[in-house]
């Protein structure tokens, strides 16, 4: 997992014992004299490191990006410049030999009056050769504002495509050579959700659109150039999430928006199911574990239902701390990380 220490200037990689959680090792990773100033809710470590193999692929925003191998080893480190604004978030993403990262930044310093030298596009999508850190290809955003989107990667070899969300619009990308291939317009800015793959065989991918007023947009994907107006299969408004990321379950899409409304709706049609309200603010994202949907609040209240046609919880687990990242899951163990701790639950 990564971390940011001493006053947010020591960005490095801790490996914990998955028994005990006791720390294997720590290594320091980068060093920024001036990590600058960020959103209260965000950190200078936010995004999730991708461990392929024997090598571990660090993305800290505008400070820097790394290839570790497991004894700690950089093999390389590379920075991309942009204005990270809110800070670093969004996670990069394997396509094959590429390591692709969404750097939807702002034009300018926002918190404070720091400059970063070599900002050539506000917003752009990159793809790094995950062997060497050279870059393969990018792409500036013809038009957006500031988003913190994980981008999706569809499809494998000369078929697949990256779907990275921004502001005003979704791009899918030619995951080889960067070229667009469609393009989704819509109103909205600093989208957090990650695009979500539809069902199997449904050639669908759901995008959320962001703040002020986010929509969740079902697009097909074997559309080239603007879709806008004719790859949309459904849209909805309702309680669509700013920041939890939607989870699908076989034929059923489950979102959980920032003020705790629940929804199920069929994945094909939009058709609503069922709403409900759970107690307590989301900012991470539902998971399916186990047969059972996990939603964690703010607070650390985490509701467990029964996927299904008609609304079902069956425990409400409570943690006394401020919980705003996703968990993560090791076989049958829960990696919750607060604002104080990381605490496996479960057992083998």
């Amino acid at each position: 997992m990564t971390t940011a220490r001493d006053r947010d200037r020591s960005l490095g990689l801790l490996s914990l014992d998955r028994e005990s959680g006791a720390i294997r090792d720590s290594h320091e990773v980068l060093r920024v004299e001036q990590p600058g100033k960020i959103h209260s809710k965000n950190g200078h470590a936010s995004p999730t490191p991708i461990v392929v193999g024997d090598r571990i692929y660090v993305h800290f925003g505008a400070h820097g990006t790394a290839c570790l191998r497991l004894d700690g080893h950089v093999d390389w480190s590379t920075t991309l410049p942009y204005y990270h604004h809110h800070g670093p978030a969004g996670s990069p993403a394997i396509a094959g030999d590429l390591l692709v990262i969404a750097c939807d930044g702002f034009t300018r310093s926002f918190y404070d009056r720091l400059l970063r030298p070599g900002v050539m596009s506000p917003q752009f999508v990159v793809a790094l050769d995950r062997h060497t850190g050279q870059t393969r290809w990018r792409r500036s955003r013809e038009q957006g504002r500031h988003s913190y989107s994980t981008p999706l990667v569809l499809g494998d070899g000369d078929r697949a495509q990256v779907i990275s969300s921004g502001g005003d619009r979704v791009v899918s990308y030619d995951a080889a050579t960067g070229r667009r291939l469609w393009w989704c317009r819509y109103t909205g800015y600093s989208v957090v959700p990650r695009p979500v793959a539809g069902p199997r065989g449904s050639g669908l991918v759901y995008v959320c659109s962001g703040y002020d007023h986010p929509r969740l947009l079902a697009i097909r994907t074997d559309g080239r150039g603007d879709v806008t107006t004719t790859h949309v299969a459904w849209q909805v408004q309702k309680a669509t999430p700013l920041n939890p990321t939607p989870l699908l379950v076989d034929d059923a899409l489950y979102l959980v928006n920032d003020a705790g409304i629940t929804s199920c709706l069929d994945a094909m049609t939009g058709r609503t199911r069922w709403r409900r309200r759970l107690t307590g603010h989301f900012s991470a994202s539902p998971l399916f574990v186990s047969g059972h949907l996990l939603a964690i609040n703010e607070t650390g209240t985490t509701h467990v239902l029964v996927p299904g046609p008609r609304y079902r919880r069956v425990a409400l687990n409570r943690l006394s701390a401020r919980t705003l990242a996703t968990p993560a899951v090791s076989g049958n163990r829960l990696l919750i990380r607060t604002d104080r701790e990381l605490i496996c639950i479960g057992q083998e």
